[in-house]
């Protein structure tokens, strides 16, 4: 017998709420995947941004007892030291003013002078390329002193290597001391202008030299460079034992 026409109505009411109420269940699962999704995200880039200062600090822990001439490869992995006379380059030039270097990288030159700035303040001994100083105001730092160790793109690429450098830079981590005046600092590709390191040198040290603690004649003022396929603390321990930072044209200079 055939259905009633209210009874048909029901039936198809029921049928339709029952159609409803599984898109209802399915948007709240959909829209409950969707928060979970995006928390998820959210849990990655909160942890990607704490991975990196989270093992800095690790690998500081881990090479804390570690001599500084212990660190990277031994100093056999570096060239020989060379100097070029700095005679009359230390002129300063408007903070606007970008300077083309003639060697990658500098150990002297034309540079800024700008309280604050230029040099770079004393504190911190590590840089990346996204965050070191111009070139311009690292050349000032070199003359108040500082050896300033470079590291190209390819140890950048380097985790091991960027961890050891950093492990360097942290040996001369107390400002209280001014022979503790050391930067590490990128060199890049937008840096070079067609200069570069040495074929298979990935690694260089620069000095400004007054040409001898004590020495007052500019003319024996020269800038220094050792260059070096890897990092190597021994290396850098003579080098800056052979040029510490009051061998420098303003050694006593307040920074």
């Amino acid at each position: 017998m055939a259905k009633s026409a209210k009874y048909a109505k029901n039936d198809r009411q029921a049928k339709i709420d029952a159609i409803r109420k599984k898109q209802r269940g399915s948007e709240k699962r959909r829209g409950l995947a969707i928060v979970l999704v995006c928390a998820l995200i959210a849990l990655l880039i909160v942890g990607a941004a704490a991975y990196r200062p989270i093992k800095n600090a690790l690998d500081s822990r881990k090479y804390s007892d570690v001599a500084l001439a212990d660190l990277g490869g031994p100093a056999s992995d570096c060239q020989k030291v060379t100097t070029k006379s700095a005679n009359g380059s230390g002129n300063h030039v408007p903070e606007t003013q970008q300077v083309d270097y003639t060697q990658a990288p500098p150990a002297f030159g034309p540079h800024w002078n700008v309280l604050g700035l230029a040099p770079v303040p004393i504190g911190r001994e590590f840089y990346t390329a996204a965050d070191r100083p111009e070139l311009e105001q690292l050349v000032h730092n070199l003359e108040h002193g500082f050896t300033i160790l470079w590291y190209d793109d390819t140890v950048a690429d380097d985790a091991d290597q960027v961890s050891t450098l950093r492990a360097i830079a942290a040996k001369f981590s107390d400002t209280s001391d001014r022979r503790n005046a050391f930067i590490v600092a990128p060199w890049t590709s937008d840096d070079e202008n067609g200069k570069s390191f040495p074929k298979g040198q990935h690694i260089a040290m620069t000095h400004w030299s007054a040409g001898g603690v004590g020495v007052t004649d500019t003319t024996k003022q020269v800038g220094v460079w050792q260059y070096c396929s890897q990092p190597s603390g021994a290396a850098l321990e003579t080098f800056m034992k052979d040029y510490p930072q009051q061998d420098s044209p303003e050694p006593s200079v307040q920074m």
